[in-house]
């Protein structure tokens, strides 16, 4: 087990791919979990190759996303593999799958299987559309959980076509956000009775989940949300603005007082008491005439000046930051959230710091992704007790 952490004692099995379960995964490991990433011996993980090669043989992401876990080959879809990894279970919290539904079960491994060897065990399951209901059996990956969930739909300009929505892996990493959840509550229900269970996520839910009042928007009126580019629905002006030296700014007017800090930050108090824009409606109802009056205020000024204006106002704004300002921002500094560590072959890599932050037990950065088969040793004959001659069996039949 790991030697500190709130998680210290709980053990994770991780023979998932990609980001979606392995996120959990990777959140555990942070707060002490000892984390197993269980891989074919034939290349393993294909996040390993998914993203900017580096000369360690692993791409970026895999180095940052497999954070402080060890790594096990081992061929699942063999007897041998299969009894090997039950030895595992049988000694362990967690399970984190994202395969589709039916392929543990096909493998002799699905949860009944599990439960039998360790009445506890709490499996997370993530597959595209979930274990149940027409769609099961379809493949799918973050893209098409974007699609799906009606959040692709919302991004880009009206009119235009839909646009990738910030990152193409949001909804794999919020399924491990919420997997984590999940495995938390169960671990707990399981410490109380004994009994563990199954998490049921499909990676669209996720993203479902948090697209505000879009639901009973429609179930109420109808109403089908459409691209509104940088604007916000019902609320303006809460969009970007360029400014005259070429920069972008984020604004953020959600309500009266907003309006009335943003009035005096552009020396026009009279508007937050002109009947077409003192109220929410109104202003919405006036969007375009809103969003005109503030473009053309922010356009005259340079983005240091406006926000400094801004800023003595109280009015919330922020430049629109690239990972070159982030990298040199104070508050990322003083927040530590960029936090360097040794890789053995490249050196120092610069990562994003573990969250949340807990005042008492926080999260730690103690190791890049491994390299594959790196723990076979550590974890097999340390836990399963296999002699050095079953070990070069084992790898002579290829099942790690």
């Amino acid at each position: 087990m790991s030697a500190d952490g709130p998680l210290s004692d709980i053990r994770v099995l991780d023979i998932a791919t990609f980001v979606a379960a392995p996120f959990c995964g990777t959140i555990m490991a942070e707060f002490g979990a000892e984390v197993i990433k269980i891989e074919q011996p034939d290349g393993g993980d294909s996040l390993r190759r998914f993203g900017s090669m580096t000369e360690a043989g692993d791409t970026l992401v895999w180095i940052s996303e497999a954070r402080n876990k060890k790594s096990v080959t081992l061929d699942l879809r063999t007897a041998e593999g299969r009894e090997l990894f039950l030895g595992l279970v049988a000694q362990s919290h967690v399970v984190l799958e994202n395969f589709r539904p039916g392929t543990l079960e096909k493998w002799g491994l699905g949860y009944d299987e599990l439960a039998r060897v360790n009445p506890a065990i709490v499996l997370l399951r993530v597959s595209a559309y979930g274990q149940t209901g027409p769609m099961k059996d379809k493949p799918g990956f973050a893209r098409i959980a974007h699609a799906f969930s009606g959040l692709a739909y919302l991004a880009g300009e009206p009119g235009r076509p839909p646009v990738v929505p910030g990152s193409t892996s949001l909804a794999d990493y919020m399924s491990g956000l919420f997997g984590a959840v999940g495995v938390m509550v169960a671990l707990r229900h399981a410490e109380k009775t004994g009994e563990g269970q199954y998490i049921d996520i499909g990676l669209y839910e996720s993203v479902f989940r948090v697209l505000d009042e879009i639901a009973p928007a429609y179930a109420r009126s109808g109403f089908v949300r459409e691209r509104m580019g940088p604007d916000t629905v019902n609320i303006v002006p809460h969009s970007h603005y360029e400014t005259s030296d070429g920069r972008w700014v984020a604004l953020a007017c959600s309500n009266d007082r907003m309006w009335q800090r943003l009035t005096r930050a552009m020396n026009r108090p009279e508007l937050a008491d002109d009947v077409r824009y003192a109220r929410p409606k109104a202003r919405d109802d006036h969007r375009a005439e809103v969003n005109a009056l503030v473009a053309a205020w922010v356009k005259s000024k340079a983005a240091d000046e406006l926000i400094a204006l801004c800023e003595a106002a109280e009015a919330p704004i922020s430049v629109l930051m690239s990972i070159a300002d982030i990298f040199s921002d104070p508050q990322y500094a003083a927040r530590e959230n960029l936090q360097t560590i040794r890789h053995p072959t490249l050196g120092d890599v610069t990562l994003p710091g573990p969250l949340p932050r807990l005042s008492k037990t926080p999260p730690r950065l103690r190791t890049t992704g491994p390299a594959l088969g790196s723990s076979n040793a550590d974890v097999l004959t340390g836990l399963l007790n296999l002699t050095t001659e079953q070990m070069s069996a084992l790898k002579a039949k290829k099942i790690i």
